[in-house]
């Protein structure tokens, strides 16, 4: 489980292939601090495992099921990534609850500056359509934000100064692609009103065999 709020950027040295996974090592400092081998980092919004670590890096392996659902089928050596140590039970909440699964990849439609901030605009499949709303809370590559405004399977965000400049965000542009993860309890109302839906409908279904 994580918050969102990246700790630091780290750097991919190395990427090698392992039959349908890969393999990373990333270069970094502030979350190696208190990291064991087995511990969680994520990258990018992508939850992995820490699998081997030294005094300025860290590996982690990547399934194929990751890398057909995220961003990280296309990294490679030398790009520069989100990174946020697992939620301790006395670390602060900063950002919303993040569990590091990526629901989709959506692609950056624009970049604009809107006073000191930036505005950025995401377009993303239509199967996330019900989960994204005005005002919610949505991670992009590990980052927590809020949506401003949607429409057409598209939303903005408007981003402060020191997130821009402190994460991955900075060094985006219009075609680049993201990972996407929405509000869990989002996706909990949604799965409970549809749940819901379908009780209702049994129920009239069967008032009306009583009826006939």
């Amino acid at each position: 489980m994580f918050t969102g709020i990246v700790e630091e950027v780290g750097i991919v040295s190395n990427v090698s292939k392992k039959n349908l996974a890969l393999t990373i090592t990333v270069k970094c400092s502030k979350v190696l601090e208190d990291t064991v081998i087995g511990d969680s980092i994520a990258v990018n919004g992508v939850c992995l495992t820490v699998i081997n670590l030294g005094s300025d890096f860290f590996e982690a392996d990547i399934s194929y099921e990751t890398l057909d659902k995220s961003s990280l089928k296309h990294i490679k050596s030398g790009i520069i990534v989100n990174l946020e140590r697992a939620l301790t039970l006395s670390s602060r909440l900063g950002g919303h609850i993040v569990q590091g699964h990526v629901d989709a990849v959506g692609r950056i439609t624009g970049i604009s500056k809107c006073g000191e901030s930036y505005r950025v605009s995401i377009n993303y499949p239509q199967e996330l359509d019900k989960y994204i709303v005005s005002k919610c809370s949505i991670a992009i590559d590990g980052i927590s934000l809020t949506v401003a405004k949607v429409k057409n399977n598209s939303f903005e965000t408007a981003v402060i100064p020191h997130t821009y400049e402190k994460t991955t965000l900075s060094q985006l542009s219009i075609g680049s692609l993201v990972n996407l993860e929405t509000d869990i309890l989002a996706r909990y109302v949604e799965k409970m009103f549809h749940a819901s839906s379908k009780d209702d409908r049994l129920k009239n279904m069967m008032a009306g065999l009583i009826y006939v």
